[in-house]
């Protein structure tokens, strides 16, 4: 467990105040992530690089085996916290803020979910899709454009295992395995 510590020393995590992150221990952070304040991180899930998880008003829930890919930002606004279920996938690029991702969603790269939203169990938005505020994106739905349109039951949940089921060995692969060679 060596290895591990010394990454984590290298990880940009901050508290804010009293604002202190909860990181799983199985968890991966890559080393150029940033986190701040009032974030909890479950087990297994990943982290990626660029990502900034800033729990400065409010708080932020990411669940087990849910991976925040490169350049995601999540924040929160202080009357409604930002959660994400277990077993998500969060693309690249995605923008989170003061909404829920519930447990076995993804969230395409370059989409965005705005305040009270709510992304229903195996729900996929698509790939540069706007869920503006107070939106409901049913269980099992698409919801793809900007706006985004809900397409009934057209979301393939086994791309989102599949992600998950990825994104989980790349974490513990990269935990075991990535070190700096060069400032």
């Amino acid at each position: 467990m060596d290895h591990h510590f010394r990454y984590r020393e290298a990880v940009a995590i901050y508290a804010l105040g009293s604002r202190e992150p909860k990181i799983h221990e199985t968890a991966f952070i890559h080393p150029e992530a940033v986190i701040i304040g009032s974030v909890e991180i479950g087990a297994d899930s990943t982290i990626w690089a660029g990502a900034v998880l800033r729990g400065d008003d409010g708080e932020i829930k990411i669940g087990m085996r849910t991976s925040i890919q490169d350049n995601s930002v999540i924040h929160t606004m202080p009357a409604t916290p930002t959660i994400v279920g277990d077993d998500c996938v969060i693309g690249h690029l995605v923008h989170l803020e003061s909404c829920t991702i519930e447990s076995g969603a993804q969230v395409s790269s370059g989409a965005i979910v705005l305040h009270r939203a709510v992304v229903g169990t195996g729900a996929i938005v698509g790939a540069n899709s706007v869920v503006l505020n107070d939106m409901v994106v049913p269980p099992g739905a698409l919801a793809v454009g900007s706006p985004a349109v809900i397409k009934e039951g057209r979301a393939r949940k086994d791309d989102i295992s599949s992600g998950v089921d990825v994104y989980v060995k790349k974490g513990k692969f990269f935990a075991a395995n990535l070190r700096k060679i060069r400032d």
